[in-house]
């Protein structure tokens, strides 16, 4: 009985699930607790805020995951590239909280925000040879077709509010057009006329009609492959053992009624700004100061109060900048040394080439009692003030790529969208029913590489063409797949063009 006694009682003790002996004392201990931790499972708490705009971006994911080799290849193209990666997703930290506050006012999926780095690299001031410009690539006709006004003072497709409303509608179009997002995204690239002809092919010859089954140029057969890509790095960066730039999920900027007469040199000297900077918040202007009423400048929220006040002394010092209408027989010069400018920086202020040869009633850019030597400086960084002394942008983005000294990919007309370098560029976002002139690009990097394009001051330029970077060990899986934690619903009607 006693053996008995002796084994039940052994045999409770080694059975305990949370102790163990202690091999000299024969005491019970605690196993430690790290010996018995559960498998990690990731999960989105949506009771709890945002920890930064990449988690405020992840919880509302709502388009269909696109699993493919070419996904694939386009994350190794990213990952190989970690330092230019974070550079252009820091960049993009300017303008992403207002786009994803856009996108969740109408219950789109957040993904989008992420669209503009396939297209220009965040890069507002991109432009290609087919005239896409801005964060969005529009060309001229669909951003007049989507009321983006452009004209010889300002072009709203470089401008970061305007744009985005406009590129949000179009997307929109083009999502109930189709009824799915991957070929809403392939119209946004190829033109949703050809997106409709490669669908009616397919269905005559009885072959399916999703994006991965259509015929279509090679860039648009990536195109939705890059912004998986792109998708699959934020949603799980830690399993790539990538750290992504830290973007605080709150408002970056907002809008200051900008006086007449003011130029943006000096409105930037009252926000405490750089010029470089304060252009990349202020992108649309085509001359260096604002001559008409109802006009907006962009500031950091922390920099409004203080521009705010610099606005109010310079409205009490009278002066500034006004338009004179080119009279009948009147020549550019005596206009400039009535003005105490030379020729060059009057032809420099409005953008114009020398030797040009204008009609009276022309509008001028004058100098109103203001000190022209800051518009000067600006006008140099304007797309009018490259195209007259024939040089690169000279805007260098705070977090522009390695490269960007190199020569300006506006110059040579390529397109800003990142691709594969095996791949040629083309326009992004196509007039309604009729796809862009297809652009040819040189051949290495062209279309893969993430470079940045000016279309007017510098786009950052395409980092150096890795020889044959290591792989990370996360790049050989498959892509991974983040869940989509809220579906998209369109919750608005988009404006039609």
């Amino acid at each position: 009985m006693a053996k008995l006694f002796s084994l039940f009682l052994l045999l409770a003790l080694f059975l305990q699930p949370s102790h163990a002996l202690e091999p000299q004392t024969g005491l019970v201990t605690p196993i430690p607790e790290e010996t018995a931790v559960p498998p990690r499972v990731l999960t989105l708490d949506l009771t709890r805020d945002a920890n930064d705009i990449w988690d405020r971006i992840r919880r509302g994911f709502g388009m269909p995951d696109l699993d493919s080799p070419l996904v694939s290849d386009q994350q190794l193209f990213y990952l190989n590239r970690p330092s230019f990666l974070k550079q252009v997703l820091g960049r993009g930290g300017r303008y992403l909280y207002h786009i994803v506050d856009e996108l969740e006012r109408r219950g789109m999926p957040t993904e989008l925000a992420l669209l503009p780095m396939v297209e220009s690299s965040y890069n507002p001031l991109a432009y290609s040879r087919a005239h896409a410009s801005g964060l969005w690539q529009f060309i001229p006709s669909t951003g007049r077709n989507y009321k983006l006004t452009q004209d010889s003072w300002v072009d709203e497709r470089r401008d970061v509010i305007a744009s985005t409303n406009a590129a949000l509608d179009y997307l929109q179009t083009i999502y109930e057009m189709h009824g799915d997002w991957h070929l809403a995204l392939a119209s946004y690239n190829w033109g949703e006329g050809a997106v409709g002809r490669a669908l009616q092919r397919n269905r005559d010859a009885g072959l399916p009609t999703e994006y991965s089954h259509l015929r279509m140029p090679d860039e648009t057969r990536n195109y939705v492959p890059k912004l998986q890509a792109i998708k699959n790095i934020i949603a799980e960066p830690e399993l790539f053992h990538l750290e992504l730039p830290y973007v605080a999920n709150e408002q970056h900027f907002v809008t200051v009624a900008a006086p007449t007469g003011i130029d943006l040199a000096t409105a930037a000297q009252y926000a405490g700004m750089s010029i470089e900077e304060f252009l990349a918040l202020n992108p649309g202007f085509n001359r260096p100061a604002i001559t008409t009423e109802g006009q907006s400048l962009v500031v950091p929220a922390d920099r409004a109060r203080r521009l705010e006040s610099g606005l109010s002394e310079f409205q009490l010092s009278g002066k500034g900048w006004r338009t004179h209408e080119l009279a009948p027989g009147e020549t550019l010069a005596s206009i400039a040394t009535r003005h105490q400018l030379t020729l060059a920086q009057l032809l420099q202020l409005n953008g114009l080439a020398a030797g040009s040869r204008l009609s009276p009633g022309y509008t001028l850019l004058v100098p109103d009692g203001a000190d022209p030597q800051g518009a000067l400086a600006v006008s140099k960084l304007l797309p009018g003030g490259n195209r007259l002394i024939g040089a690169s942008p000279a805007v260098k983005l705070a977090t522009s790529s390695p490269s960007s000294a190199k020569t300006s990919t506006a110059t040579k007309g390529k397109k800003a969208t990142p691709q594969k370098p095996s791949q040629a560029p083309r326009n992004a976002a196509k007039a309604p029913a009729k796809p862009a002139t297809k652009s040819t690009a040189p051949k290495s990097n062209s279309s893969a590489k993430p470079a940045a394009k000016p279309n007017t001051p510098a786009r950052s330029a395409p980092p150096p063409k890795a020889s044959t970077p290591a792989k990370p060990a996360a790049t050989t899986k498959p892509p991974t797949k983040p869940a989509n934690s809220k579906p998209a619903t369109q919750t608005t009607t988009p404006k039609k063009p």
